[in-house]
């Protein structure tokens, strides 16, 4: 069985960091696209970034590109994401996903893992 489990979200001021982890089990690692989506209140589920099995390719939501950044440890089972410049928009619940793909992509959508989120508030 597949889980994926957050880690360090919490209260950051605007134009802070933080860094978010997601420790992986039950699942072939490398063999998994990873990525990030968010949910803030009263809003819908939104991709943040993603990146492909080996680390080579990423994608980014325009709203996070050039603050936020997704990195692998594939010895560690664990992945990143490093954000940067935060802004009160950014408050959410971050959620860890996977998928099992054949090629060395980053999608954006048809994830089948999902973890139970981590909270992620920026205040002003």
């Amino acid at each position: 069985q597949v889980q994926l489990a957050e880690s360090g979200g919490g209260l950051v001021q605007v134009g802070g960091s933080l860094r978010l982890s997601c420790t992986a089990s039950g699942l072939i690692f490398s063999n998994d696209a990873m990525g990030w989506f968010r949910q803030a209140p009263g809003q819908e589920r939104e991709f943040v970034a993603a990146i492909s099995r080996t680390g080579g390719n990423t994608a980014y939501a325009d709203s996070v590109m050039g603050r936020f950044t997704v990195t692998r440890d594939n010895a560690k089972n664990i992945l990143y994401l490093q954000m940067n410049s935060l802004k009160p928009e950014d408050t959410a619940i971050y959620y860890c996903v996977s998928t099992w793909h054949v090629s060395d992509q980053a999608p954006r959508e048809g994830y089948d893992n999902w973890g139970q989120g981590t909270q992620v508030t920026v205040s002003s």
